[in-house]
């Protein structure tokens, strides 16, 4: 009968007689959507200080029963989301102390704790107190700031855009209902798709630009498509008993997390290849070196997440048969923003300044590796135009020259043998490195020095022989 309606209704004979009746269904169903989507929108920022701390249950309650999946949560970054000291650090130090300065950004700097610690920003406790205060706030993304999750208000998801309600009711991706003697379990299928793991892993800025974008990566990438998901590379399935006293399931889900902070993830993301264009040459010969690097591992691009902080550089060096050593300058490609893609001694982060109450602050030098070395990275730029650490001060983005899932990317070196290049073998080395957080940064800030370590991510050695 709808179909009939709709073909009398385009009828040239009926056209007139149902206009106003057409206008009038179009603007309640526009009316309708809007309200309903503007309302999802909104749904996740009115949980924002609705509930109280003792509406939640802490992790050491779980584990009672499920001891297991607490020891593998309590050695992953989701234990410590809110308590990692250079989480505290920018936090406290810089985002809640700009937004004293700067008003505009106090919603957005609250916001933070949506994800780093959701129950604080449930029970509005924001700021919360420092770590050292030991409030629950320290839960971090503790068992309940997942499993009380119902879905999402936003698509894509980001910022936080989690339904959630306190109680007694725990969701999962199995469950029958009733068959645990602690709390109630629902299946959920939100819990097997990424836009679970996007509600945190994605992230806008208040200037509207995406300064994480962990699961849209991975949604325009190869995986999506085979249907291999975020849970299967961080959370990998086992045979495994869940909860004490329960079965063991075939294909429990490991919560083990594990990702940048974790040197054997990172280890071997990217393969490393470097040859010559020539085995045999003189000094004063110029030698072109191609270094291949394909990224087989990860699932979104790589570094990806808090790509501010990030820092992966390839380093090339030389050693002739005497031990001398040279770091060899990457060839320029020549696209728009390649400065920011090849190490040198500029300053940056001059924004720092602003929460630290330091007048025309210079910055620190951008990238605190050696000059001509090629980094893969995306800078953010703050609104005048100066890189920036802060995401919540990121106006724009700069050339993204990350490498994507299964991407391979090409490097070239020419590199002129100096006179006194020593005859024999010289080995040419490709190391691939990775830091959390750019040293220069973390020296300022008194970073613990864990969380700007180099962490090797691959290398691989050729050599030439150097004729007398």
């Amino acid at each position: 009968m709808f179909y009939i309606f709709i073909g009398n209704l385009f009828s040239m004979k009926n056209l007139f007689r149902f206009f106003p009746l057409f206008f009038l269904v179009l603007f309640l169903a526009l009316f309708l959507i809007t309200g309903f989507t503007t309302g999802l929108a909104d749904l996740s920022r009115e949980l924002k200080g609705q509930y109280d701390y003792k509406d939640f249950e802490s992790a050491a309650k779980c584990r009672s029963c499920h001891g297991g999946l607490y020891e593998q949560w309590s050695q992953a970054m989701m234990s410590q989301a809110f308590t990692h000291h250079w989480d505290e650090i920018e936090y406290f130090d810089l985002a809640v102390a700009h937004a004293e300065k700067d008003p505009s950004l106090a919603e957005a700097v609250d916001g933070c704790n949506g994800c780093h610690t959701p129950m604080a920003y449930l029970a509005g406790d924001l700021p919360p107190a420092r770590p050292e205060e030991n409030t629950m706030a320290n839960e971090s993304v503790s068992c309940e700031a997942c499993h009380l999750i119902q879905g999402t208000t936003t698509d894509p998801p980001f910022n936080y855009s989690y339904m959630m309600e306190p109680g007694n009711t725990k969701y999962s991706s199995r469950g029958k209902g009733n068959d645990s003697p602690a709390h109630r379990i629902v299946s959920s299928e939100f819990f097997r798709t990424t836009e679970f793991c996007g509600t945190c892993h994605n992230e806008k800025s208040p200037f509207g630009v995406w300064v994480k974008s962990t699961q849209i990566e991975w949604k325009e990438g190869p995986y999506a498509e085979e249907g291999v998901r975020c849970q299967d590379c961080h959370m990998p399935e086992a045979p495994y008993q869940t909860a004490m006293m329960g079965k063991t399931y075939n294909d429990a889900r490991l919560h083990l997390f594990h990702g940048a902070h974790d040197p054997g993830k990172v280890r071997g993301t990217v393969e490393l290849r470097i040859q010559p264009d020539i085995r045999l040459a003189e000094p004063g010969e110029t030698v072109v070196f191609t270094v291949a690097l394909f990224n087989q591992k990860t699932g979104h691009k790589f570094p990806t997440g808090s790509v501010e902080d990030r820092i992966l550089w390839l380093q090339v060096e030389a050693t002739d048969a005497s031990g001398k050593t040279w770091i060899l300058p990457v060839d320029k490609k020549g696209f728009e923003g390649e400065e920011y893609t090849i190490a040198g001694e500029e300053l940056a982060y001059q924004d720092m300044g602003i929460p630290l109450g330091i007048e025309n602050f210079e910055g620190v030098q951008r990238d605190g590796i050696p000059a001509g070395n090629r980094i893969f990275r995306m800078p953010y730029f703050d609104p005048e135009g100066r890189m920036t650490i802060m995401q919540w001060n990121t106006a724009s983005l700069g050339v993204d020259y990350r490498i994507g899932p299964r991407e391979t990317r090409m490097e070239t070196y020419t590199f002129r043998l100096p006179f006194e290049t020593a005859p024999g073998i010289m080995k040419v080395r490709a190391i691939l490195n990775y830091q959390l957080l750019v040293k220069p940064v973390a020296g300022f800030l008194n970073v613990p020095e864990d969380e700007s370590e180099i962490k090797t991510v691959n290398e691989h050695v050729t050599s030439l022989e150097i004729l007398p």
